[in-house]
């Protein structure tokens, strides 16, 4: 049996389609678990049954792979994106900050579907149609998946532009991920205006 086998696949989207479904959304977010950036999510709509090449979860793919994945992405479907920024996820907790970046993502698109696909155990509230939680979902739909890599790929390039702002952390390396490198320079340097004060790992930092 060969990787592609594991590959994430249309079928939930047909599964929805044949009961009425006409148009489906995937939904996803990066970020959750961090300590430093927003929280972003991508919605993604298919505008027929051809996908780019390779698609899979955000996860699983290279950078370079990620970038090719998008590109492709923005030749066959319409998406949106949303983040929700440090100050809302301190305020709201970053369950309901991952929520609501996903329902900004959903709401922005430029069609309004008739059902959204969510990665995860929970479905974001006030989306314009009905919703369905996909617990791993994003290595079960290519949409979800597609979701993922518009989430991950522009997140990842905002993390980029504000290491140029604070380069002592290496954001541009870690993407805001608890990582010891990253960890060491916040001993050293302090907590930025981006990073998540109330997050474990740095009150757990500045306890010691």
């Amino acid at each position: 049996m060969t990787g592609q086998s594991y590959l994430p696949s249309f079928d939930l989207e047909v599964t929805y389609k044949i009961e009425g479904y006409n148009v489906i959304a995937g939904v996803d977010e990066v970020g959750r678990g961090c300590i430093a950036g927003p929280v972003t999510a991508g919605a993604v709509i298919f505008k027929s049954e051809s996908f780019p090449e390779g698609l899979d979860d955000s996860k699983k793919l290279t950078p370079q792979k990620r970038n090719q994945a998008y590109a492709g992405i923005k030749k066959e479907a319409i998406f949106a994106l949303a983040h929700v920024a440090v100050e809302e996820i301190e305020e709201l907790n970053i369950l309901q900050a991952s929520l609501k970046a996903m329902t900004l993502a959903v709401n922005s698109l430029p069609l309004v579907p008739d059902l959204v696909l969510v990665d995860g155990n929970w479905t974001p509230p006030h989306l314009p149609c009905e919703s369905v939680a996909i617990v791993k979902g994003d290595q079960k739909s290519l949409t979800i998946a597609a979701a993922s890599v518009v989430a991950k790929v522009n997140r990842d390039k905002l993390m980029c532009q504000l290491h140029k702002e604070e380069p002592q952390y290496k954001w541009h390396n870690n993407k805001g991920y608890g990582t010891r490198e990253h960890l060491q320079a916040l001993k050293k340097f302090g907590p930025s205006r981006h990073h998540r004060k109330s997050f474990l790992p740095l009150r757990k930092l500045f306890e010691d």
